[in-house]
């Protein structure tokens, strides 16, 4: 196998299983000419010379490179080295799993993934307390939207809480302050991660972190990250800062004198603005109220008259934007915003559409960029809290029946990062022994596979080519999700090799 950091010039003898195919008149193996980063020719296998480094797909599946278009990425690079509390079925389980855990470097304790919603208990300051003492404990929910810190953590961010829980943007504040603790570890953190990324065939990502990111990744492209492209946000307390740099949504951002491997990598994407909250910290903004708690319609936190101030302004600087809404009532109002202010973009989650809304989505050209994973973690959670809810849960094919564009993700650290799990959750709607959920959602590979890419094996596109173990239009949905990735090939470059 060709090393990693290998320019190539062509793959050999590979069959086309993804977007593209559809130009090829048969299934037989061809060979794909590469010349300055971009697919060149396509002809039977032997027609064309190679005029460089040959990839040999020996019959191999390709596909084009892979997108996860919701990634918090620091948060994600960092939960690597954060104690894990998803396996955590009470409150006092997951604060005994924090008792016995080893302190970062820093002192501090950090754990990150319970689901409290479903847990027999609740979170309380005195629980932490006994097991942590005098050592500052934060624990990160799953969805990020609530955080349960111990008195010392407390005392030591500045913030009162009766039973330890901040929900919401002093959530938010919590994990931007552990994400920037030392910028040079994440930098390295994220390097890491970035390769780990690539073995799963992932070609680009869409970061969302709460940071001004504009200045952090052409930092991480002068230290050696070249692993994938980027699409980097900026949010509403940076948007005047943003403004005055000039940033505008798809142009370039990278320093002069960027190592060659990584320059077009960097681009500007769109101004994220979060409007609701979410279902596991029972704060999504839907029509009706949450089981036991008839005042409790989740949260609308950003009104709709300043949410369509904000698309206004970002849409006359040349931003488009990505409206997190989860609830129906926060989608219907970032509909409503988009109609008002003609802004162009993404709705982030989507996960409880009005039937009406679906049509309005696609009228406005509104793109729904969805986490298919989440549907299948949160199965048991809609069950509890969302099952008076009539809108539509976590729609995929309903959406895009309705002409609809989809573009997958997975919101890591919330679901692992890896496009595999969205397309397998998407075609087969479950991931245990259970029947599928809501099979009616379900999409076929081929749908699946065009949420989650950016482009075509066909002459003229960026070489971003996955060099799959298997067929994925033949394969089980068991098996999509392990699919075995050979190579990445990012622009012509070997990213990733097995």
């Amino acid at each position: 196998m060709t090393a990693v950091g290998a320019q190539i010039a062509m793959i050999r003898a590979a069959r086309v299983a993804g977007p593209g195919r559809e130009f090829l008149v048969d299934e037989d193996p061809v060979d794909i000419v590469i010349e300055d980063g971009r697919i060149a020719d396509i002809a039977p296998t032997g027609v064309l010379r190679s005029a460089g480094e040959v990839l040999d797909a020996d019959g191999g599946w390709v596909i084009p490179g892979l997108w996860d278009n919701h990634v918090h990425t620091v948060q994600w690079a960092l939960s690597a080295e954060r104690e894990r509390l998803g396996a955590a079925s009470s409150a006092a389980e997951a604060a005994a799993i924090m008792g016995a855990a080893r302190p970062l470097p820093d002192g501090r304790l950090v754990g990150a993934g319970f689901r409290d919603a479903l847990w027999p208990d609740a979170p309380s300051l005195e629980m932490l307390d006994a097991v942590t003492g005098e050592t500052p404990a934060y624990l990160i929910n799953a969805d990020v939207h609530s955080t349960w810190l111990n008195s010392a953590a407390l005392r030591r961010e500045g913030f009162d809480s009766v039973d330890g829980m901040l929900r919401e943007e002093d959530a938010f504040e919590i994990s931007r302050r552990l994400n920037a603790a030392d910028p040079e570890h994440g930098d390295r953190a994220v390097r890491l991660a970035g390769e780990r990324a690539a073995a799963r065939g992932v070609t680009g990502l869409v970061d969302f972190d709460m940071a001004w990111n504009a200045d952090a990744w052409p930092r991480r492209v002068a230290a050696g990250f070249d692993a994938h492209r980027v699409e980097f946000s900026v949010y509403p307390f940076d948007l005047e800062r943003a403004i005055a740099a000039g940033l505008r949504t798809g142009d370039l951002r990278e320093e002069p004198d960027a190592p060659r491997p990584a320059r077009g990598l960097i681009h500007v994407g769109s101004l994220k603005i979060i409007t609701d909250g979410s279902l596991g910290t029972r704060t999504a903004a839907c029509s009706h109220h949450y089981p036991g708690d008839p005042s409790n319609f989740g949260v609308l936190t950003v009104p709709p008259a300043d949410l369509v101030a904000l698309l206004t302004i970002a849409t006359g600087a040349g931003l488009s934007v990505a409206v997190h809404a989860i609830g129906d009532r926060a989608v219907t109002a970032a509909l409503d915003a988009f109609t008002a202010t003609g802004a162009s973009g993404t709705v982030e989650h989507a996960q409880l559409v009005r039937h009406a809304d679906l049509a309005r989505f696609a009228r406005l050209g509104v793109i729904a960029s969805v986490q298919p994973q989440h549907a299948l973690d949160d199965r048991d959670l809609v069950g509890r809290h969302w099952a008076g809810q009539t809108a539509i849960g976590y729609p995929l094919a309903a959406l895009r029946d309705a002409g609809v564009g989809l573009r997958f993700g997975s919101d890591a650290p919330v679901a692992e990062l890896d496009p595999w799990h969205a397309i397998s959750a998407a075609v087969t709607r479950t991931d245990d022994d259970r029947a599928p959920w809501h099979p009616e959602e379900r999409l076929s590979v081929d749908q699946a596979l065009s949420a989650s890419v950016r482009t075509a094996i066909r002459p003229g596109a960026a070489a971003d080519i996955v060099l799959c173990g298997l067929d994925p239009q033949s394969t089980s949905g068991a098996r999509l999700r392990t699919m075995p990735v050979d190579a990445t090939v990012l622009g012509g470059r070997i990213t990733h090799a097995a």
